[in-house]
């Protein structure tokens, strides 16, 4: 697999859930690791074994400050841009902030990035663009009609990454992520991520609560997969590859039902009360689509892409390290 190496590269929400597992892996690569964060939703805890690699940079900073913006990218070959304000919910409670993040800070990245001629802008895209179309698996160039503040947001860097490429002849790639789970994933807070909230709660023996009837399917995507899709569209050359957008998933269907049952096996293995736990049903959460499943064709022919982890490999390994960091 092409690996990013020897290169200076910023990482932007560099302390956040996917930003940190990044950087971990590129400063064991031999690069040296710029990471933007204002902390808003960022540990400190995550880029904490960083601070004593000399090739590791913590700015402190705002991706709406464009000057902020414009010190990190100074000298940087490559951004791998993950700063931004997640989860439907947060954006439907809080339209306004998530697109000064979302869109607002994203438009400073570019600026920052083109003014410093940065050679190659990769960015954090989403499965939420493919809002209510209908169509299994979701397939790039087929998207439907927005059905969120937070898919808005980022359909819209998807258009402004489009143009920005077009204008100022910038090599600019998108990667639609889909339910990525993995070490060092928050379980806390009202925004928590659903593989996280359910394995604290099976822990703590308290019972997971399932938005609908748990027939909602998602393509959960483990951590390393997203790490392996960064860098291949972080150092592909062919020109076909670059100036669009791809699907970063695993390519299979799991339901929230089917997910608890592996999460309750899987917890059972270091205790066996966890088997007991009942779960349990509310209603269905606005904004939520029912089902999402990637096509990976495009990665896997333009990028080179084979995700390693399936949603069972990567549940075990998540489990691991959320039963030695939770307990």
């Amino acid at each position: 697999m092409r690996k990013l190496e020897n290169k200076s590269v910023l990482v932007t929400g560099g302390a956040g859930f996917i930003g940190s597992n990044l950087i971990e892996t590129l400063l064991g690569q031999n690069n040296k690791v710029i990471c933007l964060d204002n902390f808003a939703t960022g540990k400190r805890k995550n880029i904490d074994p960083f601070n004593a690699n000399p090739n590791f940079t913590l700015i402190e900073g705002d991706i709406r400050n464009l000057d902020d913006c414009i010190k990190a990218t100074n000298g940087v070959d490559v951004v791998l841009h993950q700063a931004a304000l997640g989860s439907v919910p947060r954006s439907i409670n809080d339209p306004i902030t998530s697109n000064d993040v979302n869109v607002s800070g994203f438009i400073n990245m570019l600026v920052a990035a083109r003014d410093s001629g940065v050679k190659r802008f990769v960015y954090a895209a989403s499965s939420s663009t493919y809002g209510d179309s209908k169509n299994l698996p979701k397939v790039e160039h087929i998207i439907g009609k927005p059905l969120s503040p937070y898919a808005i947001t980022k359909y819209v860097n998807e258009l402004y990454a489009d143009v920005f490429a077009n204008l100022y002849n910038m090599q600019i790639i998108g990667l639609r992520y889909f339910n990525v789970f993995g070490r060092r994933q928050d379980p806390d807070g009202a925004y928590a991520a659903v593989i996280p909230k359910f394995v604290k709660s099976l822990i703590d023996k308290e019972s997971p609560i399932i938005n609908g009837d748990g027939t909602f399917s998602r393509d959960f995507t483990y951590i390393d997969n997203v790490v392996q899709a960064n860098q291949l569209a972080a150092t592909v050359e062919a020109e076909k590859a670059i100036n669009t957008v791809y699907n970063v998933a695993f390519g299979e269907r799991t339901t929230l039902n089917e997910l608890t049952t592996w999460l309750k096996e899987f917890l059972a293995e270091f205790d066996s009360d966890i088997a007991n736990v009942e779960i349990k049903h509310h209603e269905e959460r606005s904004g939520d689509i029912p089902h999402s499943l990637a096509s990976i064709e495009k990665a896997k022919e333009l990028l080179n892409y084979n995700p390693k982890y399936s949603i069972k490999e990567g549940l075990k390994e998540a489990i691991k390290w959320y039963w030695e960091n939770l307990k």
